[in-house]
């Protein structure tokens, strides 16, 4: 499912326009970026919780030259799935 499949899914369970749930939709998603991007952990009971690590910089290898190279340091998001939805995928 990708973005547009999900605001059109909204509109019809909710008997919504697209616009409407096409800003529902973007509200959500700019509010759990914006939180991520605060370092704060979000967190939906059931579903999975998504979170910020921060990876040290380390010396790497070029795959292709197999020259060495420095990767600096950076910050990624996590995703952990949830018990429950583990469980409904695993069924």
């Amino acid at each position: 499912m990708n973005k547009s499949e999900l605001v059109e899914a909204l509109s019809i369970k909710k008997n919504l326009t697209y616009k409407k749930s096409e800003q529902i939709v973007n509200l959500i998603f700019d509010a759990m970026s914006q939180a991520l991007i605060d370092n704060d952990r979000i967190e939906i009971r059931g579903f999975g919780s998504f979170m910020v690590k921060d990876y040290k910089a380390y010396m790497g290898r070029n795959p292709k030259t197999g020259e060495i190279i420095k990767v600096d340091e950076k910050k990624l998001p996590f995703f952990k799935v949830g018990k429950e939805l583990r469980e409904r995928v695993d069924s």
